[in-house]
């Protein structure tokens, strides 16, 4: 496996990092929001553990799983989408009241991403969370002055798993897909790349659905955002 990263992180010159479940352990965010929504609703609340396994693929993803849940009804059924807009419109109020209050970094983000800048790395950020929830969240936790590119899951037409967002940062930085390493939690992240052409790393500490992190079709999987930038350096990255 270190040979293969070896090969596939030669040349690269720019990251592309997920936010939730990478960067910021966001879940205790996740289920304050979600525990107001649902009391407007009249419905009980979820565990924490349950929500795990329902982030990643955006706001309507999650909001539609969890009523699903609370209504033992499919995602899609009309019981879940007569509630739908309410549930959304009071979830986003609710998360952006208590935004980044309940969340944390990951050990050795600030550092990993410090080091990426001085290897000479350019970043962005790519998320399915909204932008209006992204671009706050980045500012309060010291993150955003990082990133040359953010774009949230409302930014453009496709959000991951869809390789439009990687491409689009691709074209931003004026480099191929190759000179791009992408580097997430979550098979969102993984497919998203392996379309795109970019070369991708996992971290094993997030959330991925609820499934094993070693499932995840990745070209490897790095303790720490600080060992991707040791990993990505060693590739006579410019300094």
């Amino acid at each position: 496996m270190a040979s293969v990263m070896a090969t596939v992180l030669a040349g690269v010159r720019a990251a592309i990092i997920d936010l939730d479940g990478t960067m910021l352990d966001t879940i205790p965010d996740f289920h304050v929001a979600i525990t107001g929504m649902l009391a407007e609703l009249e419905l009980p609340p979820v565990a924490q553990e349950q929500i795990a396994v329902m982030v990643g693929k955006g706001s309507e993803n999650l909001i539609r799983a969890v009523l699903a849940l609370q209504l033992n009804e499919a995602p899609h059924s009309p019981p879940v989408e007569a509630r739908f807009n309410f549930a959304m419109e009071a979830y986003q109020r609710h998360y952006l009241a208590i935004n980044g209050q309940h969340s944390a970094l990951y050990p050795d983000v600030l550092e990993g991403l410090t080091a990426m800048k001085a290897a000479g790395l350019r970043l962005a950020c790519v998320t399915n969370k909204p932008i209006a929830f992204t671009t706050p969240l980045l500012k309060l936790k010291g993150l955003s002055g990082f990133f040359e590119v953010v774009y949230g899951g409302d930014s453009l037409a496709r959000k991951k798993p869809d390789p439009l967002p990687l491409l689009t940062v691709c074209a931003d930085f004026g480099l191929q897909p190759a000179q791009v390493v992408a580097i997430g939690d979550s098979s969102n992240d993984a497919q998203a790349a392996r379309a795109a052409g970019c070369p991708v790393l996992t971290v094993p500490y997030g959330y991925n659905h609820g499934e094993s992190v070693h499932d995840i079709d990745s070209d490897g999987i790095v303790t720490s955002l600080l060992e991707a930038a040791s990993l990505i350096r060693s590739q006579n990255i410019p300094t």
